[in-house]
C-alpha cells in the first residue's frame, strides 16, 4: 500500500542567525486540507520558521519537503516552481500603496500566467468577490480599513489558486468582530479552494476556532515542546507553559484559575 506524503514535512530544521539559535530540531507534518497553527509567545521564532518554509530563509540544518520533494536541496528553478504553489499573506498585508486593489491582485496573474488583460480583470473581480470586496477594484489601500486590507491581501494570496496558503498573524491589529469574520473567511476559502493552510498566530480565538493541528515553539528551550489539536493541548499538554499559553484568557479573568 502506497502512503501519500504529507502536504508539508518539516524535518530536523534548525533556524539560526550566526551563533544565535532561534529554533532547533523542528520536526512536524502538515496534512493535506488541514489548518495547521504555528503558535508560541512573542520572540519564539514563529515568523522565522514560516520564512524558512516558504523559501525565504535557508535553515542552518534540516529540510522542508512539499509532497515529498525537498525545497532547499532543490535547484533555483525547482524551488521557484514549488513556491508558485504557495499563497502568502504577510502580517502587514504587504499591498503596494501606489496600486489599486485590482492592480495589486493582477500582479501575480500578469507575471506568472499568459492570461489576456480582460481575463485577468475577470479573475481579479472573482478573487475580490471571494473575500467580500466585490466592487472595490479601484480603491487604493489607504482608502480602506485594516480588516479590508487583510482581505485584499488574502485575495492576492489566492490569485494563483495555491495548493498551500500561508498566513502570518492574519488577525493582528483587528478588532474581535473583524477577526471573527477573517476566521470564517479562511474556513470558506479552505473549503472552496481545497487548500492546505498554515497559520502563524498567538490569537486564541483563531487558534481554537479554525486550528486542526499545531506546534508550540518555546522561546526558552528553542524547540517544539508540544504538538497536536490545540483544543486538546489546552487541557492535556505535558508542559505547563503550553497549558498556560492556551488558557491565559481564562486565567486572567476574574475567578479564573490561579
Amino acid at each position: 500500500m502506497i502512503t501519500e506524503p504529507p502536504a508539508i514535512a518539516v524535518k530536523d530544521v534548525t533556524l539560526a542567525f550566526d551563533d544565535n539559535v532561534v529554533q532547533r530540531d523542528v520536526t512536524f507534518d502538515v496534512r493535506r486540507g488541514e489548518i495547521f497553527v504555528i503558535m508560541g509567545a512573542s520572540g519564539c521564532g514563529k515568523s522565522t520558521l514560516l520564512r524558512s518554509m516558504i523559501g525565504l530563509l535557508r535553515p542552518a540544518a534540516g529540510e522542508v519537503f512539499y509532497g515529498g520533494q525537498a525545497l532547499w536541496d532543490a535547484d533555483d528553478v525547482q524551488r521557484s516552481e514549488a513556491q508558485r504553489r504557495l499563497g502568502i499573506l504577510f502580517q502587514s498585508g504587504a499591498l503596494w500603496s501606489s496600486l489599486t486593489l485590482a492592480e495589486n491582485i493582477a500582479l501575480p496573474l500578469s507575471q506568472y500566467t499568459r492570461l489576456k488583460a480582460r481575463d485577468i480583470a475577470r479573475m481579479v473581480s472573482l478573487k475580490l468577490s471571494l473575500v467580500g470586496l466585490g466592487g472595490f477594484e479601484e480603491y487604493y489601500p489607504a482608502e480602506i480599513s485594516g480588516g479590508m486590507k487583510k482581505r485584499a491581501g488574502l485575495a492576492r494570496a489566492i490569485a494563483l489558486d495555491p495548493d498551500i496558503l500561508f498566513l502570518d498573524e492574519p488577525s493582528a491589529g483587528l478588532d474581535p468582530i473583524s477577526s471573527k469574520r477573517l476566521d470564517d473567511l479562511i474556513l470558506e476559502l479552505r473549503a472552496a479552494l481545497g487548500a492546505t493552510v498554515v497559520m502563524v498566530t498567538h490569537e486564541l480565538s483563531s487558534i481554537f476556532a479554525i486550528g486542526d493541528d499545531s506546534v508550540f515553539l518555546d522561546a526558552e528551550t528553542h524547540t517544539v515542546i508540544a504538538q497536536g489539536d490545540p483544543k486538546r493541548l489546552r487541557a492535556d499538554a505535558a508542559d505547563a507553559k503550553v497549558r498556560d499559553f492556551l488558557n491565559r484568557g481564562v486565567m486572567d479573568a476574574p475567578g479564573g484559575r490561579s
